[in-house]
């Protein structure tokens, strides 16, 4: 994120003092609201910029934090009117059953982004200290959020993950208690079609689960394809945006491994991190002269005991925004993320 342009003046400081803590909360909301790591981080920029000119006129009739959320959605509905929504491929269409069925890269689809989750206060394992609930930005529930028009989805992120009030609501919106009731309503039907059940995922916490993780890795930088699907559950998707071709079962992909990833035993290396409340990698590939060079950030989603999905994200400006080196040495140890 940008540096602060705010200046140093004792009310400067004191807003900042006020807002500063909540600035990884109010990116999840905005990344919840947009499907973009990018455009959430200039939206909260904006949101603070907005607070700071009007911080002499702020009477305190609410918090901070809730002035601070009005704000921001403020500004994610206005940015949304001429915004269209971000997809995954999986929400386009069905499945592509051959591998040469001619779906090229699609750059300019503004598909849907992973976030990292030291930036939205998501990392860590002691629960007083995250910020955000790793079950509010999987990466399915994001995705379906992006199915549902600005409206609802303001209503539904702010009466259902934030638990704000009705009344709270229809003020944020210049509506009615009764209509913001009526757009909740309609907004969960239609969340309920697409949304991940919240029971079908876990998160990466146990041993067998850890142990899952790394069975995954050495597979992958083996090039042990056998034992890569293996790790899958039946209906597993494999998805590459920018590319709309999604592939469904483990024989499918399968063969999309064998004929269509390049490398050899040795070539592909994965650095870990976390997204959206998942495991995730950054992925590297060797050149010729022995340089791992970054390719794509995956990200994973475990159901029960296995992998039940993995988005390849090919947007190499991820891995700034997760802090991962553009390269890894020729030998030598792996450099983590550095966020």
């Amino acid at each position: 994120m940008a540096d602060n342009p705010i200046a140093g003046s004792p009310v400067d400081r004191d807003f900042l003092s006020q807002a500063d803590p909540y600035r990884r909360e109010l990116l999840a909301h905005c990344y919840r609201m947009l499907g973009s790591v990018h455009d959430a981080e200039d939206l909260v920029q904006e949101t603070y910029l907005r607070a700071w000119r009007a911080y002499d006129r702020f009477e305190g009739r609410s918090t901070v934090r809730t002035w601070l959320y009005r704000i921001a959605t403020s500004a994610c509905l206005t940015a949304l009117e001429s915004r269209s929504r971000r997809p995954l491929p999986t929400g386009l269409g069905g499945p592509s059953t051959e591998l040469d069925d001619g779906a090229g890269m699609r750059p300019e689809v503004p598909w849907l982004e992973p976030v990292p989750d030291a930036a939205v206060g998501a990392e860590g394992t002691d629960p007083a200290a995250i910020v955000t609930s790793r079950e509010t930005i999987r990466l399915a529930l994001v995705a379906a959020l992006q199915h549902l028009p600005p409206r609802q989805r303001a209503v539904l992120v702010l009466r259902d993950v934030l638990k704000w009030r009705a009344a709270e609501v229809a003020e944020v919106l210049d509506t009615t208690t009764t209509a913001v009731n009526s757009i909740l309503q309609r907004a969960r039907a239609q969340l309920e079609q697409v949304a991940p059940s919240a029971d079908e995922v876990v998160e990466p916490a146990t041993q067998d689960q850890r142990e899952l993780l790394d069975r995954y890795v050495s597979a992958f930088e083996d090039r042990d394809i056998a034992a890569i699907v293996a790790l899958f559950t039946s209906d597993v998707a494999w998805e590459m945006p920018p590319y709309p071709a999604w592939y469904q079962g483990r024989d499918t992909i399968g063969r999309h491994l064998a004929q269509m990833c390049p490398g050899r035993p040795g070539d592909v290396r994965l650095v870990p991190t976390m997204a959206n409340g998942q495991p995730a990698f950054g992925i590297y590939l060797r050149g010729e002269d022995g340089v791992h060079r970054a390719t794509s950030l995956q990200v994973l989603t475990l159901t029960g005991g296995a992998i039940s999905n993995v988005t390849m994200f090919l947007d190499l400006r991820l891995f700034d925004t997760f802090g991962l080196p553009p390269t890894q040495p020729a030998a030598g140890r792996v450099q983590p993320a550095q966020r």
